[in-house]
């Protein structure tokens, strides 16, 4: 019997440990390692060449976003299942168009796992029976209804901080930007949402469940 390679991403350790125990519930899944977020993490995974690669969306450095799409670069032909503790309607969508082959919220993870494993291995996308619904929802459904759809998934990321209080030098620091950017970015999104004030913003980001 040929065994599945995983490699687990999570900037928690208690997260690692525990995808692991549920891993080795299956005898036909091997975790060949983890780590806890993204430095040097190309480097390791060229010497342990995994089949699938399971990355937290919420990790330190470089978001799970960014993390995705670079690894699709290096490891084409490499499965991603994205885990997340946040709602499916927030980023699982953003992620599929990514290159994902999944998406597992971690409150489903001990019951869902393994089975997604599978049904990735096999060629197929993992999404949660409530996802698969919203996605036949949206095909009834014009784009032009969720302004936030049309936005890219950095100006995405940028909005959400904006919603949840965070200042234009803080969202410089934490994604390497410059406060200027960040200003042009602000301007960009309102432009897109239709609002005209950051309180708009936030009041946009809740109603439509995009934070907390």
């Amino acid at each position: 019997m040929s065994t599945t390679k995983v490699f687990i991403v999570d900037d928690h350790e208690v997260v690692r440990e525990g995808l692991r125990a549920v891993l080795q519930r299956d005898p036909a899944m091997s975790v060949v390692g983890t780590s806890e977020d993204t430095v040097e993490l190309v480097s390791k995974l060229k010497k342990v060449q995994p089949d699938v690669i399971i990355l937290d969306i919420s990790l330190p450095h470089k978001s799970g976003l960014d993390s995705l799409k670079e690894l699709r670069q290096h490891f084409p032909k490499t499965r991603v299942l994205i885990l997340s503790m946040h709602p499916e309607e927030r980023f699982a969508v953003r992620a599929l168009r990514a290159g994902a082959s999944g998406y597992l919220n971690k409150q489903t993870a001990a019951e869902e796992l393994i089975k997604a494993i599978h049904k990735i291995m096999n060629g197929r996308k993992y999404v949660s029976a409530g996802l698969a619904e919203q996605l036949a929802d949206e095909l009834d459904r014009k784009s032009a209804s969720q302004p936030h759809t049309d936005l890219s998934d950095r100006e995405f990321e940028i909005m959400r901080l904006i919603a949840m209080g965070e200042g234009a030098s803080d969202i410089a620091k934490k994604l390497h930007l410059s406060v200027n950017t960040v200003s042009t970015y602000r301007t960009r999104i309102l432009e897109k949402i239709r609002v005209k004030t950051t309180a708009e913003l936030t009041r946009y980001a809740l109603e439509h469940r995009l934070i907390d």
